[in-house]
């Protein structure tokens, strides 16, 4: 921030290719990444719109074509997102206003930042395509954002929780309608975290093998087997 008050984001200097600082950005408005133009000649409808905050451009589109979006930003040769920075959520104090998924994606070999935000009413369920399969780095920001905020990611291959225990029943943390107290008592939370037994899932250092595969959950010996079913079939296929 300037001494004016105004903004300053790098740009690169015509001399020395270098940063420098840009000044005078105003606060709303102002001019846009041009691939915000690009995304409405390529997916039409589905750009919902376009803001323009402290020269950071964000691109609303629908949700239904989330994963053809970043696909495309991804691959096609004139943008190269090549770096997914964060995927997160918002949720507003006001109680009808939806709550916003947001991806931060950068062209690292052009020097562009770009925000994408779908829409989604809470009245309706929170999902949202996985995109796991463009960005491997997604996977824990997706799980993440389901644990903090109930995000579902439709095609995400171990959506879990990943900060909590997944027995774990209070709800989202960074919901507005999360309670600062909790919903149990706390003798009932105290019962519920020595119930969980993190241990069985997260560290085998002080148990034998044989014990921790005992006390792991269904699910997951499920997926342990299917892995190994995979991983069999693979070595026999050579």
């Amino acid at each position: 921030m300037s001494s004016d008050g105004q903004a300053e984001t790098p740009t690169v200097s015509p001399h020395d290719g270098m940063p420098t600082t840009q000044r005078g950005i105003p606060h709303r408005g102002g001019e846009a990444n041009p691939t915000a133009a690009a995304l409405v000649v390529q997916f039409g409808t589905a750009i919902v719109r376009t803001d323009v905050t402290w020269g950071e451009t964000t691109v609303f589109v629908v949700a239904s074509a989330l994963h053809d979006i970043v696909r495309w930003l991804h691959d096609e040769p004139t943008q190269r997102y090549d770096y997914l920075v964060d995927v997160t959520a918002v949720e507003y104090r006001e109680s009808e206003r939806p709550i916003e998924v947001v991806w931060h994606l950068r062209a690292l070999g052009r020097r562009q930042f770009l925000r994408l935000k779908v829409a989604l009413e809470k009245r309706a369920p929170l999902v949202v395509a996985s995109i796991v399969d463009i960005y491997a780095g997604a996977d824990w920001l997706e799980r993440e954002c389901f644990d903090m905020f109930g995000i579902r990611f439709e095609g995400h291959p171990d959506l879990r929780r990943i900060l909590l225990w997944e027995s774990y029943r209070e709800g989202f943390p960074l919901r507005k309608d999360f309670p600062l107290r909790g919903r149990f008592s706390r003798a009932e939370q105290l019962q519920q975290a020595l119930a969980a037994d993190p241990e069985a899932r997260y560290s085998m250092t002080e148990l034998t093998i044989a014990e921790a595969y005992d006390s792991l959950p269904l699910d997951m010996k499920a997926r342990l087997a299917a892995d190994r079913a995979l991983h069999d079939g693979a070595e026999g296929g050579e």
